[in-house]
């Protein structure tokens, strides 16, 4: 398999935003005798937001409205969003492909300005990415686990052959939606999210962090031990 693109999800795979999400998630619905399972967590990641809140209510039932609830959400994110790090193996990953010229892009259902927040203490590490592409950009109609964002994606990065394109997920959704648009997709699976949802889930490969992706398997410049 030789790959000349990558596109990375951005939520849970390159930033570790997803404890953030669940810790703030877990303190609203705790208030109403609910828990955040990652049975229901694994239906809301890489959804668009309103979608995702939207399918919460509906699933538990808690005395919010979307917009309630959303308003809640967004103010403790936005408080805890400035102490977003990096994922494991992230780092050394994008800095390689960089160095080795392979053109890269993010597709991330963050909306712009939320993309825009928390990115806000990393703009030199994003700033090694050709193409940025949010949840509500011009072109992506509908969310994960249709193939729009990658499809707009690769658009910012030449508009290479879709088989030539390698997608990194953490969501089962966002694998859907990779797979939608005909592109080869390894997913980074969270622990938790590895046991509801055994196997591969249609993947190309399964890794449970970055740290244990090797190029070289699919036609990437391998890593220099010296990174």
């Amino acid at each position: 398999m030789k790959i000349t693109h990558c596109i990375f999800d951005m939520d849970g795979l390159l930033l570790d935003t997803e404890r953030i999400y669940t810790e703030v998630t877990s303190g609203i619905l705790a208030r109403f005798g609910q828990t955040y399972s990652w049975k229901l967590k694994s239906r809301l990641m890489g959804l668009l937001q309103h979608d995702a809140d939207a399918l919460l209510i509906n699933e538990t039932g808690i005395d919010m409205t979307v917009e309630e609830y959303s308003k809640e959400r967004d103010k403790g994110l936005l408080e805890r969003f400035p102490t977003i790090k990096l994922k494991p193996g992230v780092m050394r990953l994008v800095k390689h492909l960089k160095e080795h010229n392979v053109p890269m892009a993010v597709a991330t259902s963050s909306l712009r300005n939320s993309f825009e927040i928390k990115s806000t203490h990393l703009r030199e590490f994003f700033s090694m990415f050709d193409g940025i592409v949010c949840g509500n950009d011009p072109g992506v109609k509908c969310g994960k686990p249709a193939p729009d964002i990658f499809l707009v994606a690769s658009k910012e990065i030449g508009n290479p052959p879709v088989e030539k394109c390698l997608v990194f997920e953490d969501a089962i959704n966002g694998i859907q939606a990779a797979k939608n648009a005909g592109m080869n997709v390894v997913w980074v699976a969270h622990k938790g999210l590895a046991e509801v949802c055994p196997g591969d889930n249609g993947a190309d490969e399964k890794l449970l962090s970055l740290e244990d992706f090797n190029p070289e398997k699919y036609g990437l410049p391998p890593f220099d031990d010296s990174l």
